[in-house]
C-alpha cells in the first residue's frame, strides 16, 4: 500500500513537504503524530491523526503516538485564545496509560510486530532538561524572529491589541521550541523521519525539520492533514453535551453511534473516506446503493457501524442499534431492560420525566389515578381510557389494555423506571424515588 496515494483518496492530504514521497518508497521509516494529554481520554477529534498513525502502520511503517507530557505541561498556542490549565505528571502518566488502551484498538503494539507501533511521553526526556542546558544547547539554533513568523504566535500576537485578551505567555511562546526538539529527538533514538499532524500544526512541525537540519545536519519531513468540517460549516466533534468522547463512561456507545448516525449526507461519504479502512471501491459501491435511496441512509448505518465496533464492540454496537429502535416504537420489554441506566437515560433524555414515591406502588395504584392524578402525563382521566380503548396506550413496550389492572412496584425496571407510551412515539418516563 502507498501510504501517500492512499491518504490522498481519502481527503486525508493537505500540506506535505517536498521529498517526503520519495522516502516512503525508498524504506520503511517511522513517524510521529503527537497527542493532548489533557483528558483521560481521546475525542473524535483525536481520530484524523489516530488514522493517519493506523494508515502509516497498514503501508508496513512503524507509526509513532507521543503523548505530549511536557508540552501538557505548557500549553500549545495553536488555535487557542487563552492560555490552558497546567496538568501535574502524575495527571499525565494516568491519561497516558488510558489514551495507550484506546489507540490499541487502532494500532498494533505487539512486540513480535516488525513495524510495531510505539507510544511515547516527552516528559521523559524533556524533563532531563535544566532551563540553562535547554536554551544554551536547542534555543541558540532558532531564532526569535523564525518563531514570531509562525502563524499561531502571530495570531495571538495580534489578538494581544484586543485590551481584553490575555496575550501569548513566555510559557506557550517555547512550546513550539518544546515540541521541535521532540522531533529532534524522535529522530535520533528511532530514526524518525517525519511528523503528522493537522494543518494547525505546520508551523510547529517545520520548527522540528529545521531544528534537525542545524543542530544534526539531518532531513526531516513533515505532512499535514486539513482540520474536519462539517457540510454546514459548524464545529466537527462538538454536540451541544460537549466532545463526543471514545471511554463510554464519558460517552455511551449509544450516544456514539447516535452522532455518526445522524450525519448528513454530505458529510457521511467523507468520514467514511476519514474514519473508517473500507476500500475506494468499497465506498464508492455504497454511495452510488446511497443516491438510489437516500432514505435508507444506507452511509450513514455503516458510518455508525464500523466506528461504533471500531471504538467500542460488536455486541455496544448490537445495543445501540436496538436502543435505537425504542424511540421509534421497535423494541421490546426485554430490550428496554438489556439497557444499563446511562444508555437508558441518553435515548429518553428528551422526552417528560415524571417522579413519585415509591411507596405508592407497594399497594398497587390504578393506571388512571397514576397518569392524571400522580403525575400530570395526561390531562383527563377520560383521555386515558379512551386511549386504553383504542388500544393505543403501552407500558414498558408492551400494550396495557385494562383500565382497572393496577400498577405496582414489578412495573419498575432496573427497580426505578416505567416508560409510558402514547401512540407511537409519543413518551414520558415515570420516576420512582
Amino acid at each position: 500500500m502507498n501510504f501517500i496515494e492512499e491518504v490522498k483518496w481519502r481527503g486525508m492530504l493537505h500540506q506535505i513537504m517536498p521529498g517526503t514521497e520519495e522516502i516512503l518508497k525508498e524504506k520503511n521509516i517511522a513517524a510521529y503524530v503527537g497527542i493532548d494529554p489533557t483528558a483521560d481520554s481521546l475525542h473524535i477529534g483525536h481520530l484524523v491523526g489516530v488514522m493517519l498513525l493506523r494508515h502509516f502502520q497498514r503501508a508496513g511503517h512503524q507509526p509513532i503516538a507521543l503523548v505530549g507530557g511536557a508540552t501538557g505541561m505548557i500549553g500549545d498556542p495553536s488555535g487557542k485564545s487563552a492560555e490552558r490549565n497546567l496538568l501535574t505528571i502524575e495527571t499525565i502518566r494516568h491519561n497516558q496509560e488510558k489514551i495507550k488502551t484506546q489507540l490499541a484498538k487502532f494500532l498494533d503494539f505487539s512486540e513480535e510486530k516488525e513495524n510495531k507501533a510505539l507510544m511515547v511521553n516527552n516528559y521523559d526526556w524533556m524533563s532531563k532538561f535544566s532551563f540553562l542546558d535547554f536554551i544554551r544547547d536547542v534555543g541558540k539554533h532558532i531564532s526569535v524572529n523564525y518563531m514570531f513568523a509562525k502563524d499561531s504566535v502571530k495570531k495571538r500576537m495580534t489578538a494581544a491589541d484586543d485590551k481584553d485578551a490575555e496575550g501569548l505567555s513566555f510559557t506557550e511562546f517555547s512550546y513550539q521550541l518544546v515540541q521541535g526538539y521532540d522531533f529532534l529527538y524522535l529522530y535520533k533514538e528511532y530514526n524518525c523521519k517525519l511528523q503528522m499532524g493537522g494543518s494547525d500544526q505546520w508551523g510547529n512541525i517545520t520548527t522540528g525539520t529545521e531544528l534537525i537540519r542545524r543542530m544534526l545536519q539531518g532531513k526531516a519531513f513533515a505532512l499535514t492533514s486539513p482540520l474536519i468540517t462539517k457540510a454546514d460549516g459548524g464545529k466537527f466533534g462538538k454536540t451541544e453535551k460537549g466532545n463526543i468522547w471514545l471511554d463510554p463512561e464519558k460517552t455511551s456507545p449509544y450516544e456514539f453511534y447516535q452522532f455518526w448516525i445522524n450525519t448528513s449526507d454530505g458529510d457521511a461519504e467523507k468520514y467514511l473516506k476519514i474514519f473508517t479502512v473500507l476500500t475506494e471501491t468499497e465506498i464508492e459501491t455504497l454511495v452510488k446503493e446511497h443516491n438510489n435511496a437516500p432514505h435508507i441512509r444506507l452511509l450513514q448505518k455503516k458510518l455508525a457501524e464500523e466506528l461504533t465496533i471500531m471504538v467500542h464492540s460488536k455486541s455496544a454496537y448490537d445495543t445501540a442499534v436496538a436502543a435505537s429502535q425504542i424511540l421509534f416504537g421497535k423494541g421490546s420489554k426485554e430490550s428496554l431492560q438489556a439497557l444499563d441506566e446511562k444508555t437508558f437515560n441518553d435515548i429518553f433524555s428528551g422526552v417528560p420525566h415524571y417522579k413519585i414515591k415509591k411507596q405508592i406502588l407497594e399497594k398497587g395504584i390504578n393506571i388512571i389515578d397514576l397518569l392524571a392524578e400522580k403525575t400530570s402525563v395526561f390531562k383527563s382521566k377520560g383521555e386515558i381510557r379512551r386511549l386504553i380503548k383504542d388500544n393505543g396506550l403501552s407500558i414498558n413496550m408492551e400494550k396495557f389494555k385494562d383500565a382497572d389492572e393496577l400498577i405496582t412496584s414489578e412495573y419498575c425496571l432496573n427497580n426505578k423506571y416505567i416508560v409510558i407510551r402514547q401512540g407511537k412515539k409519543k413518551y414520558s418516563i415515570i420516576i420512582t424515588e
